[in-house]
């Protein structure tokens, strides 16, 4: 949440409607409150209703809504993307979703890509094509990928989540050379954030290699130079700038929040 030290002010983003997918929980969910104090009409997206409903309602401003909406299945992504925009313009999106399990990657069927890359990559896609021609109407849209530092350091034990983070990267570079200049396109990186999705992987890599979830966790902060977790706030405020009107010149980039973990530059 964004506090009064904050460089995002409740007028920063008024005006605007902000469409944040897997807004449900950890960092999509962070991100949903701040565009809220941002001053955007967030539509918060997810599978989960009943904790969409809890937060639009707890929201500061007007004009929030709830989308419940299953990424995996692209018709109903299309139709349901298509009734949002029908009467108003979307500027901002943010594309996020659950990762795959952990595990070594030859451990993976080829069946098993297909739902990842559906909730990511498919998705991400239809509600980007559906999206661009009300951005430019608007004069100004911002995408934003919620992805993972995997794309420039394959974390281990995680190699369906790295070549799907890594597509997701490529498709992002390869669209900043073709979106109109009005739009924006970026990634953002988090590091080890304190979400229910890190919890989740411990608990995968703990099944499918025997090591201790404590075990798991000191090998993970041993590597995060300020020694803890991220807060999925801090993530959210990094996105919230990459898509102020006053930054249309960060196009193409992926932005660690990541404690300083990742040793390349």
């Amino acid at each position: 949440m964004l506090d009064s030290k904050s460089p995002f002010t409740r007028t920063a983003m008024e005006g605007m409607r902000a469409l944040v997918c897997g807004a449900s929980k950890g960092i999509g969910r962070a991100t949903a409150k701040a565009f809220a104090e941002a001053g955007c009409r967030v539509i918060l997206c997810s599978r989960d209703e009943e904790e969409l409903i809890g937060l639009c309602a707890s929201l500061p401003g007007p004009g929030h809504s709830i989308l419940s909406l299953d990424l995996e299945n692209t018709a109903e992504v299309r139709v349901a993307i298509s009734a949002l925009i029908e009467d108003e313009p979307i500027q901002v999106l943010v594309n996020n979703s659950a990762g795959p399990p952990g595990g070594r990657l030859l451990e993976n069927e080829i069946e098993e890509f297909e739902a990842p890359f559906k909730r990511h990559l498919h998705a991400a896609h239809t509600i980007t094509k559906l999206l661009v021609p009300g951005m430019v109407e608007s004069g100004m849209g911002r995408i934003v990928n919620i992805i993972s530092t995997s794309v420039r350091e394959p974390i281990p034990n995680i190699g369906l989540s790295n070549t799907l983070r890594g597509a997701m990267a490529s498709w992002s570079k390869s669209l900043s050379r073709e979106l109109p200049e009005c739009i924006t396109i970026n990634n953002i990186l988090p590091g080890f954030t304190n979400t229910g999705r890190l919890e989740s992987l411990a608990a995968s890599i703990e099944s499918k290699t025997g090591r201790s979830k404590e075990d798991i966790h000191s090998t993970w902060l041993s590597q995060v130079p300020i020694g803890r977790l991220i807060n999925p706030e801090e993530t959210a405020n990094a996105v919230v700038f990459l898509c102020l009107p006053h930054s249309g010149g960060i196009r193409g980039v992926s932005l660690a929040v990541d404690g300083g973990r990742m040793r390349s530059i």
